[in-house]
């Protein structure tokens, strides 16, 4: 009986085809693509973010409020509504994600919302985080 065992992503096993396309564009092609579990779900998680609720073509529930809530003042009752419209939207699409962290940091002066998660991949040995800055 193996102790520790690591549960590898079929789509971790042929390492040179492509499971996804990265966030940003920066590409000297435009596309960058992803060829691991990891990158492809940090990426999905940042398309998530940046993504408003009904703005995704037949299935407009994918995305977050976060734009809309941005635009109302950054007090602590905002700060609340965006960690539950968070944690509801990782629970909801991306089961296989386990948050260990979790920080929303409003700079109401400069109208900058900063949203980190350290997270792992369940039944993997992957730990990854993810920096997000929102600006009005």
């Amino acid at each position: 009986m193996a102790f520790n065992s690591k549960r590898i992503n079929p789509l971790d096993l042929q390492p040179r085809k492509a499971v996804g396309v990265k966030l940003p564009f920066t590409a000297p092609a435009v596309f960058e693509n992803t060829f691991t579990t990891k990158d492809a779900i940090r990426t999905n998680i940042i398309n998530y973010f940046l993504t408003g609720v009904g703005e995704r073509y037949m299935n407009p529930g994918f995305g977050t409020e976060i734009r809309n809530l941005m635009f109302n003042n950054l007090t602590e009752s905002t700060s609340s509504e965006l960690e539950s419209e968070v944690r509801a939207g990782l629970s909801t699409f991306f089961p296989n994600v386990i948050t260990k962290e979790f920080r929303i940091d409003p700079q109401p002066d400069s109208n900058l919302v900063a949203l980190f998660i350290r997270y792992a991949i369940q039944d993997t040995n992957i730990d990854d985080e993810v920096l997000i800055n929102f600006e009005q």
